[in-house]
């Protein structure tokens, strides 16, 4: 089944310099990247994002992490791979959300770790099934992003939207 999915490296694998390493191992999937951006994480997107797992004790920290608060790196790079079996693939070749319970030679086996707070610094966000990487990918692309239709779109006219724009 041809599928999308959202695949994040994280703040931690932005510190760590290890953005060339994971796209180099991404690549051995054959899947094609239709969106890719470095994208600023406000709060508001990384509660969204991570809203399953509200009420968890770890719920607060995990937030500052993708944040970028805990790596002094406030980004990450947000991108849509898309192609034949994406999800499994990419789930597969980064390895269990835990770092130790993770394959050694997956990403997350290689780079993650375990902080002393119990957050899984994992360096690699991979959506877990269709729904959610529908739900991801609404949360960090606009449909015009993304190369690809992958979901119905509408054309909208927005007024009064405050931006930044070049002086």
């Amino acid at each position: 089944m041809i599928q999308p999915t959202l695949v994040l490296i994280k703040p931690d694998g932005l510190k760590k310099s290890l953005t060339g390493n994971i796209l180099t191992r991404l690549s051995e999937t054959k899947l094609e990247i239709v969106a890719a951006k470095m994208a600023k994480v406000t709060k508001d997107l990384a509660v969204k994002h991570y809203e399953h797992l509200k009420g968890k004790p770890f719920f607060d920290e995990l937030i500052r992490y993708l944040m970028g608060e805990l790596h002094d790196r406030k980004k990450v790079l947000a991108m849509v791979y898309w192609g034949e079996d994406a999800i499994q693939k990419v789930r597969e070749l980064a390895g269990a959300t835990n770092p130790e319970e993770a394959n050694p030679v997956s990403i997350r086996g290689q780079y993650g770790r375990i902080t002393t707070k119990g957050v899984y610094e994992n360096a690699i966000h991979a959506s877990t099934n269709d729904i959610e990487a529908e739900r991801e990918i609404k949360l960090w692309f606009e449909p015009d992003e993304i190369i690809l239709d992958l979901y119905p779109s509408k054309k909208a006219t927005i007024t009064s939207v405050e931006k930044r724009v070049w002086a």
